[in-house]
């Protein structure tokens, strides 16, 4: 009977053993989903190379050309006409020949030949862009994304986008008026926004009129898809407009205007990271930052000033908020001091540093692995 009792204790001990064992297997076992994402998400891993050629971008995205699969969209930047800055296709045409991509783009805010579908496209077969097929993704309207966050409840970019199956993201990493600079974040949170969505995160409220300057031409009034607009004088029913920016491009003398800075410059950077957030969840995504021809100026600049630093290389990552970050810690050290777009470009954007930590864009905590 002794026996039959202590076998019965060892079975029960043994059985409880196991469990503990299975119950804790999450917290120390490195094949455990669960642990392994904690990992990974510690630090992100940017690429860099030194050689901004074919070759070297061609390396510097190798490790990541595994989330490029499927239709491939390929956001860049055309350079607005006359910038002298912008990065050339040349450096990347293999690349996009290879991958079969498809250069994106949005129509921009303001006026000029890239708010319109079909000037747009000439300017970018004009800057070299011909080469692989071109998708103004905004020019048959919008899809709208839903989003909750401190400023939006939904942000709208081109409709197109949904044609898709993985996003990569080239960026010029240079100087913005309003951002302070402009990488992979302004790229995708502006850049791929609609001109609806561009006019809330700059603006946050609808455009403004300077009747003095109305020659009552009608084309806001035809373009409105509300009827918000009437002549005679020159007014805007507030309470019909939906903000959508088309009369803005549309209007001749600029009667029709933005009215900047209304968000304050923190609550813009808020509302460009928001718009980033929300649009890059829709695809797997490889980002590349140039860091060459660094300008206090974006490419939307007619005439950009002169570049203020050496060109430094091209990053590549798969996290949007550590690229941008290693982007500015290597223009910092170049230039010899810290936040050195606020010194050239009179703005400081390391905020959206702190506020796309707050919300997960991205990974602050990188690794930098040069690639020679």
């Amino acid at each position: 009977m002794q026996w039959t009792y202590c076998y019965i204790i060892l079975v029960f001990l043994s059985l409880f053993l196991t469990s503990f064992q299975t119950n804790n297997i999450g917290h120390n076992n490195p094949t455990d989903t669960k642990g392994v994402s904690a990992m990974q998400d510690s630090t992100a891993i940017v690429y860099l190379t030194t050689d901004i050629s074919s070759t070297g971008i061609d390396k510097v995205i190798e490790p990541l050309l595994a989330n490029l699969t499927g239709k491939v969209a390929v956001k860049v930047h055309f350079g607005e006409e006359g910038n002298q800055h912008y990065i050339k296709p040349a450096l990347y045409k293999d690349l996009i020949l290879r991958l079969g991509g498809t250069f994106i783009e949005t129509n921009v805010l303001y006026g000029g030949k890239r708010h319109h579908t079909d000037t747009h496209l000439q300017l970018a077969k004009d800057h070299g862009f011909g080469f692989a097929p071109i998708d103004i993704i905004d020019s048959e309207g919008a899809q709208t994304i839903p989003y909750k966050g401190k400023h939006f409840e939904e942000v709208y970019t081109g409709s197109h986008l949904s044609k898709y199956n993985s996003l990569l993201v080239i960026s010029h990493f240079k100087g913005h008026g309003n951002a302070g600079f402009g990488g992979a974040i302004k790229n995708v949170g502006m850049g791929m926004a609609d001109i609806r969505g561009k006019l809330e995160q700059h603006a946050g409220s609808n455009p403004k009129t300077k009747p003095s300057s109305c020659i009552k031409c009608g084309k806001c009034v035809a373009l409105c898809p509300v009827d918000a607009i009437t002549l005679n004088p020159l007014v805007i029913d507030q309470t019909k407009c939906i903000a959508c920016g088309k009369c803005i491009g549309a209007c001749p003398t600029h009667s029709m205007q933005v009215p900047w800075g209304k968000t304050g410059e923190n609550g813009f950077l808020e509302r460009l990271a928001d718009y980033a957030k929300a649009i890059s969840k829709q695809l797997p995504t490889v980002y590349i930052n140039v860091i060459a021809q660094v300008s206090a100026d974006c490419d939307c600049y007619g005439s950009a000033r002169k570049p203020f630093i050496k060109d430094i290389g091209i990053l590549a990552s798969t996290d949007m908020l550590a690229i941008d970050l290693a982007s500015a810690d290597l223009v910092d050290k170049a230039y010899g001091k810290a936040d050195a777009f606020l010194f050239e470009s009179q703005v400081s954007g390391r905020y959206i540093f702190e506020y796309g930590e707050q919300i997960d864009l991205g990974n602050p905590k990188y690794k930098l692995i040069e690639i020679k």
